[in-house]
């Protein structure tokens, strides 16, 4: 059986996107996925909520990360 959208994209959060995040006091949660759109919204945490860097985080390599992995991904946005 293969896996959900919602279930990839988690995986490359757990697994590849939240190390480097955690490696600077910083966190990330999906909140949702709209598998028929293609959009990922997630919650930047810890040292990455509200630090003036973040949005450049989450489009330069959040976004672009997921993208580059799992090709239904059509845009990260925050909540």
């Amino acid at each position: 059986m293969s896996l959900s959208l919602r279930e990839r994209v988690e995986e490359v959060v757990n697994n590849e996107i939240r190390p480097y995040l955690m490696a600077d006091g910083g966190n990330i949660v999906v909140v949702d996925v709209d598998e028929k759109e293609g959009i990922v919204k997630v919650k930047l945490m810890g040292a990455c909520y509200g630090c003036p860097m973040a949005q450049i985080t989450l489009s330069a390599f959040v976004e672009q990360h997921l993208k580059s992995r799992i090709p239904e991904v059509k845009k990260v946005v925050p909540v």
